[in-house]
């Protein structure tokens, strides 16, 4: 179910404690009925390769949208800015991101065109904020990339505050599909077999791949981490679970 019609543009959600937060949408202007997904930003922020990712979902026939998480630490800056304040604040509190990805999953729903169903994606620490939002509201379908300590707390090089979620699994609230790198440190190898020993012991479905020769932020098509067989390979997945899941 593909869109060649879509409208991207800025709008706002309602998120945390009510606060209006910045968002970016895109979505098909059709009336048939769809899913939709929240898109959760890499740490480096709220930027045009993430917004690339909300078209590319539009234009799979899904409406898309991603909250900006570093709105209220540098409303209206520069991407690198915003994640550079955010950064130094210790990171998105679990909580705030919560409830701004609860915004963003009404906003969605609020759309005439929603068929009721939506998902939820995250990049890097938006990874680890996809599962958590998995966890805590109701999904039809997750997916993690690349997502760090959800088994392990950052060590001290690392100024995120932030700690090991892997307790909530039990909440897992839909299937959850994780892509990862074999190079990849954070989450290294080790974790993501942990994380899956979790998801199996508390009989929650998930469906991990791991990628040869690809490290964190493989996804990133602006960075030199990019990799193009594991990212090619990695969206065939995702269109694959998101029509399954949401459609």
């Amino acid at each position: 179910m593909r869109s060649e019609i879509v409208l991207a543009e800025t709008v706002q959600i309602t998120g945390f404690e009510g606060d209006a937060v910045e968002a970016y949408s895109a979505r098909c202007l059709s009336d048939t009925p769809r899913g939709g997904v929240v898109v959760i930003h890499h740490m480096p922020g709220y930027d045009r390769a993430t917004k690339e990712i909300a078209r590319r979902f539009a234009e799979m026939g899904y409406n898309a949208v991603v909250p900006n998480l570093h709105h209220r630490e540098a409303p209206g800056a520069e991407p690198d800015d915003a994640a550079a304040a955010s950064r130094s604040a210790g990171g998105v509190p679990d909580g705030r991101l919560v409830g701004d990805v609860a915004g963003a999953r009404k906003y969605l729903l609020s759309l005439s065109n929603s068929n009721g169903k939506v998902g939820v994606i995250g990049y890097c620490s938006g990874g680890r904020q996809s599962f958590l939002a998995a966890c805590s509201l109701e999904f039809n379908a997750a997916v993690d990339c690349y997502g760090a300590f959800i088994i392990t707390p950052p060590g001290a090089e690392f100024p995120l505050r932030v700690h090991p979620i892997a307790d909530l699994a039990p909440n897992l609230s839909c299937e959850l599909l994780g892509l990862f790198g074999a190079d990849d440190m954070h989450p290294s190898p080790a974790e993501v077999d942990e994380l899956s020993k979790v998801l199996k012991d508390t009989g929650k479905a998930h469906r991990f791949h791991t990628f040869e020769g690809a490290g964190h932020a493989f996804f990133a098509v602006d960075r030199p981490s990019y990799r193009v067989e594991a990212a090619s390979q990695g969206w065939g997945l995702i269109g694959e679970f998101f029509s399954e899941k949401l459609a």
